[in-house]
């Protein structure tokens, strides 16, 4: 008897050990993934949205809880004004989710950008969405409130519509959010 109480100590604090030793690694570590992104990942098609800001976009972001979700906002500072900002939206491709960054002026509800960041796509196919911008290109200058389908891509009709589904999904987020996207957006003033 004394034997298995002796293992069950020994097993509960190698358990907790174990479990505070992953918790300080997941810790430590989520910063660097989240960098990582940012860099390399949602970085470049943010950069590209927001080119000609006079501010750095990756630095200067804020985080708004949206249906138990955070989403990031990413600022441009173009004039001396914070009048755009480039967030994540999700649609659904023929190889799963695809991930696409989409930046909006302020001021007049257009879409300045849209950038495919993540995608399960077939290579040479839906894969081009992402390495070339004339179709998504098509989005800009369309307003949040009358998001029209746009040509799809020759062969990646599922790809185009995920796209096309994600730029809708995240232009409702964006008119749900838009009243605390302003009001963080004193913050950058």
């Amino acid at each position: 008897m004394r034997e298995m109480i002796n293992m069950i100590v020994v097993l509960t604090i190698l358990g907790a050990v174990s479990g505070g030793l992953l918790a300080a690694t997941k810790d430590w570590t989520d910063p660097k993934i989240e960098y990582q992104q940012l860099t390399f990942v949602k970085g470049p098609a943010i950069k590209t949205i927001l080119e000609g800001a006079s501010n750095d976009p990756i630095v200067d972001r804020f985080k708004i809880s949206h249906e138990g979700v955070d989403s990031s906002f990413f600022v441009g500072i173009f004039n001396g004004e914070a009048s755009s900002v480039a967030f994540e939206g999700l649609g659904k491709g023929y190889g799963g989710d695809i991930g696409l960054m989409m930046g909006v002026n302020l001021l007049d509800d257009t879409i300045i950008g849209v950038g495919v960041t993540t995608h399960s796509e077939t290579p040479g196919i839906g894969a081009k969405a992402k390495s070339d911008p004339s179709f998504t290109n098509q989005f800009k200058g369309m307003k949040m409130t009358a998001i029209a389908n746009v040509d799809a891509m020759s062969g990646a009709t599922v790809t185009s519509n995920g796209i096309n589904g994600g730029v809708a999904a995240a232009s409702k987020m964006y008119q749900n959010l838009k009243p605390q996207i302003m009001e963080q957006l004193k913050a950058f003033k």
